[in-house]
């Protein structure tokens, strides 16, 4: 597993890049350049859409 399905998952939990960047207060077309979610809006993502942050950045958060 990696970032980019972590975004994936934030995505489509989401409802789509447009809900997500609502959701975040940023446009969609940022949402759209991203290939994983950024380390600043990490745990932003984890509390509002809900998955875990072990998810969302395997790489920062995973089993060691």
């Amino acid at each position: 597993m990696n970032g980019s399905f972590g975004l994936s998952e934030a995505i489509r939990i989401a409802g789509g890049k447009s809900a997500l960047a609502d959701k975040l207060g940023v446009r969609p077309q940022s949402v759209g350049k991203w290939r994983r979610i950024p380390y600043n809006r990490i745990i932003q993502v984890e509390k509002l859409i809900g998955i875990s942050r072990e998810i969302l950045c395997p790489e920062l958060y995973g089993k060691k």
